[in-house]
């Protein structure tokens, strides 16, 4: 699904003279590169600061504490996604609410977050799912109406560009109060470990948000909130800084490897490919193409059998695991999220794709299909 070390060695130089530099430094914890890394990434992204922190479950979970939403409020998703999204709010005391998602998209339905919505809902968390934006612009001024925070799920899309009605651009994760994204090794800019940041506007918030990633301090051995030890070493910031100079090339390649697949699987009776947002540029974290249920599981195997991962994300939505019982949904609730979670399978998609592996999964794709 994924070729790091065939990325690693075209970059080796760079990510070896990087690691030395900081063993030579032995700054292992906040070492300037952290530093540097926030810096540059904010420059790429356009956010106003970056906060780095130790993965992206902690940046959700940062920025609810930050936000300081309580036990007991409630704050909205979507049962179509990994599940560190729904799994902080439950952590912290709060009460998810779900609402379904768009089949094309995969992301949260605006259409249905107003009758959602109740006295006591704090915030939302929509979830750039797979490498694009959710429709944050009717998000954004639903939360204005009720005076909800929202909470940007980036691990998977960032670098995307959501495209606003007067024309304007802003990258996933700029756009609400805080953004929140992930470094795990096989997202678009992936660590050589775990890491993830934060994003937000609100110098007031990034300097809360820095506290509470290290035990709540400001100034040394001075506390100022309950915070958590959630910081992105030293060496995972470094490789970080060389990998982020590669990302506009990372996400051409993703791209020019959807556009083969896109060709390759057309005039598929029931494939479907990835659906491309007006509203979104697509990065393709993952490239994720829907079949009839009845296909699907018979699909994975057949490309299993000529040595093809695949992957699906998600088999089961967040609804309907047994962790999340409690919450009082059942079978039906989410009829979109449910059957995409029996139709979805992710292809292979990474930087490292060339022409004869894209030509031999898409032919034993078509094979299958008997084309």
């Amino acid at each position: 699904m994924v070729d790091l070390h065939g990325q690693y060695l075209k970059i080796r130089t760079e990510v070896d003279e990087a690691i030395q530099r900081v063993i030579d430094s032995t700054a292992f914890i906040k070492g300037k590169e952290v530093f540097l890394f926030q810096d540059e990434l904010s420059a790429y992204t356009g956010a106003g600061h970056t906060i780095a922190c130790g993965n992206g479950t902690d940046a959700l979970q940062v920025a609810m504490m930050a936000l300081e939403i309580k036990p007991g409020d409630e704050v909205i998703t979507t049962p179509f996604t990994f599940i560190s999204t729904i799994e902080v709010i439950k952590l912290l005391g709060m009460k998810p609410l779900l609402v379904d998602v768009e089949k094309g998209s995969f992301n949260m339905d605006p259409l249905l977050l107003r009758d959602v919505i109740t006295e006591r809902t704090k915030a939302i968390v929509p979830v750039h799912l797979f490498g694009q934006c959710a429709h944050m612009e009717p998000i954004m001024e639903l939360a204005a109406e009720h005076g909800l925070f929202v909470i940007e799920d980036n691990a998977q899309a960032i670098g995307a560009d959501y495209l606003f009605s007067d024309g304007s651009t802003r990258k996933a994760g700029t756009i609400g109060n805080v953004g929140t994204t992930s470094f795990f090794p096989s997202k678009n800019l992936g660590a050589y470990g775990d890491g993830g940041a934060l994003f937000t506007n609100d110098q007031g918030l990034a300097e809360k948000i820095s506290a509470l990633v290290n035990h709540g301090m400001k100034q040394r051995y001075y506390y100022d909130y309950v915070g958590i030890n959630s910081r992105l070493d030293t060496l995972q910031a470094a490789i970080l800084r060389v990998k982020l100079k590669q990302l506009p090339a990372y996400h051409l390649a993703r791209q020019q490897a959807a556009l083969f697949y896109d060709e390759a699987f057309s005039g598929i009776a029931g494939l479907n490919i990835p659906e491309r947002s007006p509203y979104s540029t697509h990065v393709f974290h993952q490239y994720t193409i829907r079949v009839p249920r009845e296909a699907r599981d018979p699909l994975k195997e057949w490309l299993a059998g000529k040595k093809i991962p695949s992957m699906v994300y998600y088999p089961v939505p967040l609804h309907l695991q047994h962790a999340y019982a409690d919450l009082g949904y059942g079978a039906g609730d989410f009829p979109v999220a449910e059957k995409l979670s029996q139709e979805v399978l992710s292809l292979p998609m990474h930087t490292e794709l060339d022409a004869e592996q894209l030509s031999y999964i898409a032919a034993e794709v078509r094979a299958f299909f008997k084309l």
